[in-house]
């Protein structure tokens, strides 16, 4: 693609961070694992941070880690990517599809208590596109049913809500570090928490269900491999360093297209300031007006390929999946997530997207909408 969706910024320093562990004989569960944990959670104000080889693996190390298991349910949205219903199902538990906010794409508050049965167990709430869900409520229901509150904020690592950094809000929370996020450890990912006794068991499941305090061979729990190499963390510890100024930055991209898209026709931008809360922008998503059909969505997007030019469909809902389409867990109305899904393009998005470029990719946009066939 001559204009990437998206694309990580790596600077010489990090490059020199991630040469400098190589020329060492420790690679793993070493100092620099230490070091951007102890980042991540002073940058967050969490008590805890355990790093994780995939946003997806701490994910589900917070369903062991909270005692889900088989039998119990968890409230998801559908308007996400699928790993955190998948993740449920790691442990045998049942996703509840949710529907989402029409205006944020973010799990709607009210739509939870009718899905709540006495086998729910949590409410996983994701952090759509850097947007902070609206948490207030969502912890009041949580606290009135006994339901504990996970955090993906995967895609939101800087947001805030109510002045506070999302991710240790709840229970325990999860960033993610894929290359197309806001900084990369290249993959990886972190759990954040307030609780010693989450963070320990957290700790023991990603390194084969050792504890800390065990020897290497004694194993108390069943435990995974999900550790993050010492070159993942020098990576990740760089960025860190870096990370106000690239929000900043994604800010900036999004103003941009705010001023050049605002006002066209059957185009909803996302929200771009919220009371409250600080948006920290993951991808910039556009939705298409009622009279365009997902048919047309996808011209438009074959369009802009064809030039060169990324787009994502983002996202398909997660019961419209193949592994799901089937599956027997509770159904609920989702027609915002449906409406949504058909019509949404996400746009090249990353921290050095160049004004000439965006407005190749609005002109791009605003053309293959006046052409689309009816």
């Amino acid at each position: 693609m001559r204009i990437p969706l998206s694309s990580p910024d790596i600077t010489e320093s990090e490059i020199q961070a991630v040469s400098s562990v190589l020329r060492t004989p420790r690679l793993s569960l070493g100092p620099k694992l230490e070091e951007f944990e102890n980042s991540v959670a002073a940058y967050t104000g969490a008590a805890h941070a355990v790093a994780v080889n995939s946003g997806t693996n701490g994910l589900h190390l917070c369903m062991r880690a909270l005692g889900i298991t088989e039998g119990d349910q968890i409230i998801v949205p559908s308007f996400a990517f699928i790993a955190v219903a998948n993740a449920v199902r790691y442990e045998r538990a049942t996703p509840v599809f949710v529907d989402v906010d029409a205006e944020t794409l973010n799990l709607d508050p009210a739509r939870i208590e009718a899905a709540i049965t006495p086998r729910t167990r949590a409410i996983l709430v994701v952090h759509t596109f850097g947007c902070p869900a609206d948490l207030a409520p969502i912890f009041s229901v949580a606290r009135k049913h006994g339901l504990r509150v996970i955090e993906d904020a995967c895609e939101a690592i800087g947001a805030e809500y109510e002045g506070r950094k999302v991710g240790p809000l709840g229970d325990a929370g999860v960033f993610a570090f894929y290359p197309n996020k806001q900084i990369t450890t290249g993959e990886g990912g972190v759990i954040v928490t307030q609780s010693a006794q989450v963070a320990a068991l957290a700790r023991a499941l990603r390194n084969q269900g050792r504890s800390q305090a065990g020897e290497w061979l004694e194993h108390g729990e069943l435990g995974y491999n999900y550790r993050l190499s010492e070159i993942n963390c020098a990576l990740g510890i760089e960025q860190m360093k870096r990370l106000e100024s690239i929000l900043v930055k994604r800010d900036a991209v999004a103003r941009e297209y705010h001023q050049r898209l605002g006002g066209i026709p059957d185009l909803k931008l996302p929200p771009l300031d919220m009371p409250g809360r600080r948006i920290s922008w993951f991808v910039y998503v556009v939705r298409l007006g009622a009279r365009f059909t997902q048919k047309q969505r996808d011209w438009i997007w074959a369009g802009m390929t064809k030039r060169g030019i990324g787009c994502g469909r983002y996202f398909g809902p997660i019961h419209w999946q193949p592994i799901y389409r089937d599956f027997a867990g509770p159904r609920h109305d989702l027609p915002n997530t449906e409406w949504s899904s058909l019509r949404s393009l996400a746009l090249p998005f990353f921290n050095n997207l160049q004004p000439a470029e965006i407005d190749e990719v609005c002109e791009t946009l605003q053309e293959l909408m006046h052409a689309v066939p009816g």
